[in-house]
């Protein structure tokens, strides 16, 4: 089935809207010059060679240039040749928090690093698992759809950090229901979120979101980064420790208990992230409880690229729009 590898320049087909737009601002500009002029027999004298067709044709070719250069961005794909490769695994959501108290040191080098260090370890540990990553603070996003591409989800982590989510905060129900989301609804087994947080913020709605996904066969299994004792948190922006409102620094720590129920209620487990190894075994022994699944790997089906014929076809209309005169053919 054919597709596009980037289907979302296709939104620059909206350009064709603003070039027709000059097309009709041109025919109105020359319209206005002409009644300036005003003597009829000299504006046809003037203009015995014009030919409005030509003019009409040359931004005909113009048009379909600039839409076989959005196609060729775009990159119409054909399959070819698909591995015969079968992968047996589970569907694996990453929940990871980047809120601003991530940032507090009382694991070294911070809670967002050690995260980022436990998220690679699991990547490297699943090889025949489908990861998704899910971002959260105050929102959670999608940041990358379930897939085997694990070199893909390694860039994903890396670029994780607060300033990606505008709200802050640690909502970690939205997590949990943004990472449901990223399963397919009709299976009932096969699949699991890992959350790791400081879990500081209480969320009242995160016990009752993780039994409804629970009820439909995910496993939740819950990683504390931080220390109950908590740590400063510094911020960035004024390279200084975050103030309450009275101007006592703000001292985040771990909410273990919370973390603790949420995986107590979804057949999962509860880890403290101290050393990423020990935290990866522990949570590889858990998923191992889980049914595995033999599913196609789609990432390794070959794709032939057509974007050249796209480029070249844009190419020859725009040497024939700079060479077709605007003049007509005629001599007479």
């Amino acid at each position: 089935m054919l597709r596009f590898e980037h289907i979302n320049y296709l939104t620059g087909l909206f350009a064709l809207i603003a070039l027709g737009g000059l097309f009709a601002f041109a025919l109105f500009m020359k319209k206005r010059t002409v009644k300036k002029i005003g003597d009829e027999r000299l504006v046809r004298e003037l203009t015995r060679k014009y030919s409005p067709f030509n003019f009409l044709f040359k931004f005909l070719l113009i048009a379909v240039c600039l839409t076989a250069i959005i196609f060729g961005a775009a990159n119409l794909q054909m399959p070819g040749a698909e591995d015969a490769v079968s992968r047996k695994g589970i569907d694996v959501v990453i929940a990871m928090d980047v809120s601003r108290s991530m940032l507090a040191d009382d694991i070294k080098p911070n809670r967002l690093e050690r995260a980022r260090q436990l998220v690679y370890k699991l990547i490297d540990k699943f090889p025949d698992d489908r990861i998704g990553l899910v971002v959260f603070a105050g929102h959670a996003y999608l940041q990358m759809p379930l897939t085997t591409d694990h070199a893909a989800a390694r860039m994903y982590v890396q670029q994780a950090n607060p300033s990606i989510v505008a709200a802050q905060g640690t909502v970690i129900s939205e997590a949990l229901r943004v990472s449901n989301r990223a399963f397919n609804s009709k299976d009932r087994k096969f699949k699991s979120i890992i959350l790791i947080t400081d879990g500081e913020d209480h969320d009242e709605q995160a016990i009752p979101m993780a039994q409804q996904i629970a009820g439909e066969g995910v496993m939740i299994n819950t990683v504390g980064i931080g220390s109950p004792e908590g740590s400063p948190i510094l911020d960035p922006s004024t390279n200084d420790f975050k103030k309450d409102a009275n101007g006592n620094t703000v001292i985040s720590k771990l909410n273990e208990p919370e973390l603790q129920q949420l995986a107590a209620n979804t057949n999962g487990i509860y880890v403290r992230l101290s050393e990423p190894d020990d935290a990866v075994t522990a949570l590889d022994t858990q998923l191992d409880k889980i049914e595995k699944t033999a599913t196609g790997d789609n990432s390794l089906r070959e794709y032939t690229s057509y974007f050249q014929w796209f480029i070249a076809l844009a190419l020859l209309f725009l040497i024939g729009e700079f060479f077709y005169p605007e003049r007509s053919f005629k001599t007479a």
